[in-house]
């Protein structure tokens, strides 16, 4: 499901989860990018919390690869971009 993200749309753990079939894994989702997205070649910018929230540590690098992708960020959150809003 992830890499089927395309360029400037955001998604949430939870979105993944559940597109995997497992809707209450969220949390699962975020350790598996934070151990293997490199590995994986996983668009882990393309992730964030429920409520917009950027990766914790790593805000800047998220923000910056997001806007590349035409994404606003704004105080650590996504400001437009989420899927099925936003």
């Amino acid at each position: 499901m992830l890499l089927s993200v395309p360029e400037g749309t955001v998604v949430t753990y939870g979105d993944v989860a559940r597109d995997a079939g497992h809707p209450r894994q969220s949390r699962l989702v975020g350790r598996v990018l934070s151990q293997w997205s490199d590995d994986l070649d996983l668009p882990w910018w393309r992730v964030v919390n429920a409520s917009g929230r950027l990766v914790p540590g790593h805000e800047v690098e998220q923000a910056r690869l997001l806007a590349a992708e035409g994404v606003a960020c704004r105080d650590g959150r996504v400001v437009r971009g989420l899927r099925g809003g936003g």
